[in-house]
């Protein structure tokens, strides 16, 4: 493994971004360049310090605007990540196809631990779309289907062990219903509840009691049926109140039935702003502290704003990322190609 340290003033940039909307709702970016990886997976610990995972088997911490950046290879293959998750002690990233490996890291360690595989799974069809922690002990990963459910890992010790979920406790996938690797967001959590969203030829929510160990499913108005339709990202601001967004990735300025909201923790879903912008969306957040009123999306496509509960929408921002991740309501970090980003927000 090849470790390096990348200096500041190589890879630090700053750019200084005020919304035309009358809000001013964005006050400032700080944007970090990070050359030849694509980071769909990153953790906020705090408004200085970001972990983060791509592709070429790029992972790595940005404290106090220092870039750390490591890689891992599997034999002589580079490995891509798009699922990162902390629970407090530990970071892990999980790789997304055959062979799947989750690694441990302790991120308190300086330079970085060596990564310790902690699972690993071979299957032609195995494909992990992401992971998150209810609390430090409990954990999920959740990806494609591999034997006619979707693949759920849990552990329940910290994170040293993982166990694959039998499909006896899964609902039945349909024939073309899988998940999007698209920013580390197909998994919410609050408390002991879990909700993990597909798309393809189904969008559907299947959601959980019992920290991930049996599930129920439930159909969704979002759009579906073609390869690239369906959910992309989900968040729940509590037990009951929840947003699902996504879209085509083949027609990205499609808006119709591209987001819903529940009330009722999942078990039903109803379309907003339909037919009205935002169109594709790869990763949408509740504001922390916001009621569930304000909620951002990102995409490709650029940044958009809601301060109703997503009932109506407006772009903030042009510049496109893959992943969004709060630290609190006046900060959050964002994720794209080649480069990351610490926004900051006017309230």
């Amino acid at each position: 493994m090849q470790f390096k340290q990348l200096l500041f003033s190589s890879f630090f940039l700053i750019f200084f971004i005020k919304t035309q909307s009358q809000t001013n709702k964005i006050k400032d970016f700080k944007e970090f360049s990070i050359e030849n990886t694509s980071i769909r997976a990153i953790k906020a610990v705090n408004d200085s310090t970001l972990w983060f995972a791509g592709s070429n088997g790029r992972y790595g911490k940005i404290i106090h605007n220092k870039i750390t950046l490591d890689s891992i290879k599997h034999g002589a293959k580079n490995l891509n990540f798009r699922s990162i998750a902390y629970n407090g002690k530990h970071i892990f990233i999980l790789s997304i196809e055959n062979p799947a490996i989750l690694y441990k890291i302790d991120p308190f360690k300086d330079p970085t631990d060596s990564p310790v595989i902690v699972y690993q799974e071979n299957h032609q069809n195995v494909f992990y779309d992401a992971m998150t922690f209810f609390d430090e002990q409990n954990g999920i990963a959740m990806g494609d289907p591999t034997d006619g459910c979707l693949s759920v890992i849990l552990t329940n010790d910290g994170g040293h062990t993982w166990k694959k979920l039998n499909c006896e406790n899964l609902p039945k996938i349909v024939e073309g219903e899988a998940a999007f690797a698209a920013s580390n967001s197909n998994i919410a959590v609050s408390k002991q509840k879990a909700w993990m969203v597909t798309g393809g030829k189904k969008s559907r929510v299947f959601y959980s009691h019992d920290l991930g160990h049996h599930w129920k499913v439930t159909e969704t108005p979002v759009i579906q049926g073609g390869k690239m339709t369906g959910i992309y990202t989900v968040d729940f601001y509590n037990k009951n109140k929840g947003i699902i967004m996504g879209g085509n990735w083949e027609e990205k300025s499609n808006t119709r039935a591209t987001k819903a909201t529940t009330e009722d923790g999942g078990e039903t879903w109803q379309l907003i702003a339909n037919d009205q912008m935002p169109a594709y969306i790869s990763c949408v957040k509740y504001v922390p502290g916001s009621k569930g009123k304000e909620i951002i999306a990102v995409s490709t496509e650029g940044i958009y704003f809601s301060e109703n509960g997503g009932m109506s929408w407006r772009k903030i921002s042009s510049k496109g990322y893959f992943s969004i991740a709060f630290v609190n309501k006046h900060t959050a970090w964002l994720s794209g190609s080649n480069k990351i980003a610490k926004i900051q927000f006017n309230q």
